[in-house]
């Protein structure tokens, strides 16, 4: 029997992960009660569910649209899901939306960081390093070579780029909660930014 603090418990826990009751009632069960444990739990389960099905061709999806600042610029952006069902949910749209303004907004140059040009991203990586020996931190130039080009790449990346209504939260996130709420594989697959006088 599930107490009243119990119900409260699974309804957040819902609301904070998009996961079922059925999927929020375990997690807590197999948490012992603890909310934040079984919210780890929920996201642990969601991303090797996800891995599953990242496999699992993308090819329906939608077109999405947006026009900013008076027509001064226009990004075309499509996000594909495994079936037709899915690309008309309120959920997959919302997010096709909010993806055509983090672009407009943002300017990224690529969707994922495969796409980032690997001899651009060594020599990037080869010029922090330098610097790092420069300043006398040798045994730790890799690593802050490593940190550094994370950061300069991350505007440039979309996925990696932090939610412009939330910057605690990244675009990859966004598209992994759709993701996980609608059961399918979601695939940010190209997008077209326009600018006047760019």
């Amino acid at each position: 029997m599930t107490t009243m603090s119990g119900v409260e418990d699974i309804k957040k826990l819902r609301e904070e992960t998009g996961a079922g009751i059925m999927e929020a009632k375990k997690a807590l069960q197999d948490a012992g009660g603890d909310f934040e444990q079984a919210k780890k739990l929920i996201e642990q389960r969601g991303q090797a569910s996800m891995a599953k099905r990242a496999g699992r061709t993308a090819t329906n999806g939608i077109v999405e649209s947006y026009i900013h600042a008076g027509g001064q610029i226009g990004v075309l952006v499509e996000l594909d899901c495994e079936t037709d069902f899915v690309a008309r949910t309120p959920e997959f749209r919302e997010l096709a939306h909010e993806l055509a303004m983090q672009i407009a907004a943002t300017a990224p140059e690529y969707v994922s960081m495969d796409e980032f040009p690997e001899a651009e991203a060594h020599e990037m990586k080869e010029q922090f390093r330098q610097e790092a020996i420069q300043q006398g931190k040798e045994a730790q130039a890799d690593r802050i070579a490593e940190g550094k080009f994370k950061k300069a790449a991350q505007s440039r990346v979309l996925l990696d780029q932090p939610y412009i209504r939330d910057d605690s939260r990244t675009i990859q996130q966004l598209v992994n909660d759709v993701a996980r709420t609608t059961k399918e594989n979601v695939v940010i697959r190209r997008f077209a930014r326009f600018q006047v006088g760019a």
